[in-house]
């Protein structure tokens, strides 16, 4: 949690609280404990102190089912849970997958709600459920007693209208899921209400929508000063692409497997999952968190691309024994088998960066929108190895920062919709740059091999 200052030449972010956010597996089924997250917020805020608004923003797919009475039936399933093998073929089968791009615009993943939603089928808990929240929606429900569905993180569904710009009504009548689950949609910047009374806070406080969806708000705080710049917003996810006014529904953009997500300002957020920093996070907590520093310093002095991997290989998406799934993918793939905690990290930061390269070139081929430079926002814009690993395989420079722009593109909403802040998306990024520091990374020119997955450039 994140208090901020905002003005018109004044941005500066403090930290209000942290606290960890651990999965619970109960019964074979991983979950999140939203419970403890809502305690946590409710004692942020209390340090917090008197503040104008509050924006509340996370991961996007997952969600809450609340019953007739507004209680909620159990903690929220995790997507990286293994309910959901197989559904999407299933689906798709069914429905058929040009149908859904063409309709929702979304990346074909696994986890998407719309494959939670088949995979829950016939079970209590779905045939119980009156509403169905969305993280940060369920987070603003229990603050205000207030329903919606806010639109960027809707739009990440798999059961948004892209064109309509309102739920798909003939998709989930057609995938046997209830149109009566999904709240009415509000749009960044709406007021959602004020925090209720019951809540043991000092003061009442209005709860404004941001960018719900993590990376909405996130793209808010890129600091470009023109459209020509692609962005990765780095994290356990790195999630590439570029802003566009219209989406990308070609026939290629889909079998590219690129999304099409909802923005602030009605933007499209034109965009690739890439596995990012979750491998990387695996490996430190598999070997009892050593120091990340250390650790990358060590790796920097290892041989540039002696082993890569396919990042976003579907073997590396479960938690648990990363360092050994490394390995065996080196092995599977004919690269030397990374026998030390340095090598396996420098095996890891080279793969990502070139799925960074690779989704760049894809995003630009499929947009026809060229880009000068590249942004790194996000927790990944600390990680100078892979920023420069980055601008070498893009062949671009690598503008690195703010980390915290997920926080800032959500507390920029929050002051715009007060008035102390410019109208538009050009005015709030010019305050980023203004007061933000941010590292710049030129390409160092040298070689660097094609990467396992760029059999897949070609669109």
């Amino acid at each position: 949690m994140v208090l901020a200052r905002v003005g018109r030449d004044t941005l500066r972010l403090t930290r209000a609280h942290r606290f960890p956010n651990d999965p619970v597996r109960v019964g074979g089924t991983l979950h999140w404990d939203v419970l403890a997250l809502f305690r946590e917020v409710l004692a942020g805020l209390r340090r917090a102190g008197p503040v104008a608004s509050v924006g509340v923003d996370s991961w996007a797919v997952d969600y809450g089912l609340l019953d007739s009475t507004g209680a909620l039936l159990g903690n929220p399933v995790h997507y990286r849970d293994a309910r959901t093998d197989g559904v999407l073929e299933r689906v798709t089968r069914r429905l058929g997958a040009e149908r859904l791009y063409a309709t929702t615009g979304v990346q074909q993943l696994p986890f998407n709600t719309l494959y939670q939603l088949t995979a829950a089928a016939g079970s209590p808990q779905l045939a119980a459920a009156h509403r169905l929240l969305m993280i940060p929606d369920l987070i603003a429900y229990w603050l205000t007693g207030e329903i919606g569905a806010e639109a960027t993180n809707a739009s990440t569904t798999q059961l948004y209208d892209l064109h309509a710009r309102a739920w798909a009504d003939d998709l989930m009548a057609e995938a046997g899921i209830p149109r009566h689950l999904f709240a009415p949609l509000r749009e960044p910047g709406t007021r959602i209400g004020a925090t209720l009374p019951g809540l043991d806070l000092s003061h009442r406080t209005d709860v404004v929508a941001v960018g719900s969806h993590d990376t909405a708000s996130a793209v808010v705080a890129v600091p470009a000063a023109d459209e020509r710049f692609a962005y990765i917003s780095c994290g356990t996810w790195s999630l590439v692409g570029v802003e566009l006014t219209a989406p990308v529904l070609t026939e290629a953009s889909r079998r590219a497997n690129f999304s099409n997500e909802g923005g602030v300002d009605g933007t499209v957020r034109y965009l690739r999952n890439v596995m990012g920093l979750w491998p990387l996070q695996e490996c430190l907590r598999g070997w009892g968190d050593p120091d990340l520093s250390g650790l990358l310093a060590a790796a920097a002095r290892e041989p540039a691309f002696r082993s890569v991997v396919d990042i976003d290989d579907p073997s590396f998406l479960p938690p648990g024994g990363m360092p050994d799934r490394v390995a065996e993918a080196c092995r599977r793939g004919g690269q030397p088998v990374p026998r030390s905690p340095a090598a396996v990290v420098r095996c890891v930061v080279d793969s990502l960066a070139l799925a960074h390269r690779r989704a760049v070139r894809q995003v630009q081929d499929l947009s026809g929108r060229h880009v000068d430079a590249v942004h790194v926002v996000g927790g990944g814009a600390r990680n100078a190895l892979l920023c420069q690993l980055t601008a070498d395989a893009c062949g671009l420079p690598v503008l690195a920062g703010p980390v915290e722009a997920t926080a800032i593109g959500n507390v920029l909403v929050q002051a715009r919709a007060a008035g102390v802040v410019g109208d538009d998306l050009a005015a709030l990024r010019r305050l980023v740059r203004d007061t933000q520091r941010i590292e710049r990374y030129e390409p160092s020119g040298g070689p660097v091999p094609a990467g396992p997955d760029d059999r897949r450039v070609e669109v």
